[in-house]
């Protein structure tokens, strides 16, 4: 048997000098297969704008008549130098964060970029520096990680075009050639672009729900098309999705704060809530299926991490649907929890269950007196009888967002149809609207659009009104088979009362018949 050089060779293995090895070029495949969904990814990049400092950001799709051409984030935060810029594209290096910082492990511009993209570039300025901008490709890494410098010329042109939200410093970072995007069937892009909106600004408003209620941060979603770059085709303002945002709680006395004594981290709270039964709020039904969103909510540094799940403590079940826990993670390094690189998990070791079966609030209440109060509450709910809503077929672009969601929040959605959308166009004189319903648009007589705009320029979610009032009423004839004489003529009144109204409206508004 050879001899062990160290007494100490149960602990240890002793070493004799050190080199430096750096990455194969083929890490670079590796880097772009990460798997990082793309709401994953944009809200990883976000995080990097809110640790900047940024108020505003803005979430662009720019897209022609076949395609999604290229997707950008802009922020207003403090932006970089070309030393910066250097470091926060250089693969592997890990800069230094703060105590509340959202920023964990310095990969995620790159590995969800380049996941989701073939091509990344990042053009910022600050205050004391020039635009200036790199880019990283999929190929140039393979290729010994090389990264270009982008044109300064192009970088102060891009600079200037958000104007509107890059006043004297901040950042824009451009996807190419993303991936998602390059599979969009011919025709279907209006269906892919309210799906991948929907998702995404539900993934930013559930897990920036705590930044997006304060009063000076913003996350807006535009679409534009790039031959008519003046005009938005979409613009939604990200509102925020509390999972604990309910009015009053599905039982009395709760939520409750337990104590949960965590062995290497010390005392951990735990925010107990129930839910009330058969909630139609957005913060319980519009956040994921409800079987997955039961349990724990883990936060860090008020960033939402993990979405509901029992973390190896219990099996999901039906009559717990209504509980959910707020846990804020420990500022410290520690032992216990670890946070997955996507930021869409925590792993928690054996000493958090420990501690959770411990846990105990100031009158006594356990952790499982607290789930027997949620089991009562869903079972007690689950007794009461509930009126079926029939089917609708869900609106979209033209129809402000809130109204959007107020209508998921009440109806449930017939089947996987496109969306109805609204269009101001050319129509005769006598037509206030009329059906599209190939296309599922309503169409709008745009010689009647100032009336509903006190004579100011119209939006693309103009007369709110109007418009709900039009989507209550022919909903349901986007889903016919056959169309019937009757309903035709019904569209006929309809069109002739409503004319008759709008044109009342105009008089009061531009024959001086408004009165205070």
């Amino acid at each position: 048997m050879p001899e062990i050089p160290s007494a100490d060779w149960q602990y240890e293995v002793p070493v004799t000098g050190s080199k430096q090895l750096l990455p194969d070029a083929g890490y670079g495949k590796a880097l772009t297969n990460q798997g990082y969904d793309f709401e994953v990814a944009v809200a990883d990049l976000i995080d990097n704008s809110i640790d900047a400092e940024a108020r505003n950001v803005v979430v662009h799709f720019l897209r022609d008549d076949n395609r999604v051409v290229s997707l950008l984030i802009v922020d207003d935060g403090r932006g970089m130098d070309d030393d910066g810029l250097d470091a926060a594209m250089t693969v592997g290096r890990r800069r230094e964060y703060g105590d509340g910082a959202l920023g964990l492990y310095g990969t995620g511009l790159k590995a969800g970029s380049l996941s989701n993209a073939a091509s990344l570039s990042v053009i910022s300025r600050t205050r004391r520096s020039r635009a200036a901008g790199r880019r990283l490709t999929a190929s140039g890494i393979e290729d010994g990680f090389r990264c270009d410098t982008v044109d300064p010329d192009y970088a102060q042109n891009l600079i200037d075009r958000y104007d509107g939200v890059i006043q004297w410093q901040g950042t824009i970072i451009r996807w190419d050639q993303v991936r998602d995007f390059d599979t969009v069937a011919p025709g279907q892009i209006e269906r892919f672009l309210s799906e991948a909106i929907g998702r995404l600004e539900r993934h930013l408003g559930l897990h920036l729900h705590r930044f997006l209620a304060r009063d000076d941060f913003n996350i807006d979603i535009v679409v534009e098309h790039v031959d008519l770059p003046d005009e938005e085709l979409e613009h939604i303002g990200v509102e925020p999705l509390d999972p604990f945002g309910y009015k009053l709680p599905g039982r009395p006395g709760y939520p409750a704060e337990l104590t949960a004594p965590v062995e290497g981290v010390g005392n951990v709270m735990l925010h107990a809530h129930v839910w009330p039964a058969k909630s139609k709020l957005p913060g319980y039904r519009d956040i994921g299926p409800l079987a997955d969103r039961q349990g724990f909510y883990f936060y860090r540094n008020d960033r939402l991490v993990q979405a509901g799940g029992w973390n190896g403590h219990r099996a999901a079940e039906g009559h717990l649907g209504l509980a959910r826990i707020a846990v804020d993670l420990p500022g410290t390094t520690n032992d216990v929890f670890s946070l997955d690189v996507k930021k869409k998990g925590v792993t928690a070791t054996p000493a958090y269950a420990r501690g959770i079966e411990k846990a105990v609030d100031a009158e006594g209440r356990t952790f499982r007196t607290y789930l027997e109060a949620a089991q009562s509450a869903y079972r007690e709910g689950n007794s009461r009888t509930e009126i079926d809503r029939k089917p609708v077929i869900y609106p979209g672009k033209g129809l402000d967002p809130k109204i959007r969601r107020a209508v998921r929040q009440e109806l449930p959605e017939r089947g996987s149809e496109d969306p109805i959308t609204f269009s101001w166009v050319a129509l005769p004189e006598d037509r206030f609207f009329d059906i599209d319903r190939d296309d599922h648009v309503v169409l709008l007589n745009k010689q009647y659009r100032e009336a509903f705009n006190a004579g100011r320029r119209g939006g693309l979610n103009d007369a709110p009104v109007a418009k709900t009032m039009l989507y209550l009423l022919l909903e349901d004839c986007f889903a016919l088979g056959r169309w019937e004489k009757r309903r035709q003529d019904r569209l006929d009144y309809w069109n002739t009362i409503m004319l008759t109204a709008v044109l009342s409206q105009r008089e009061r508004f531009f024959d001086g018949r408004e009165t205070a």
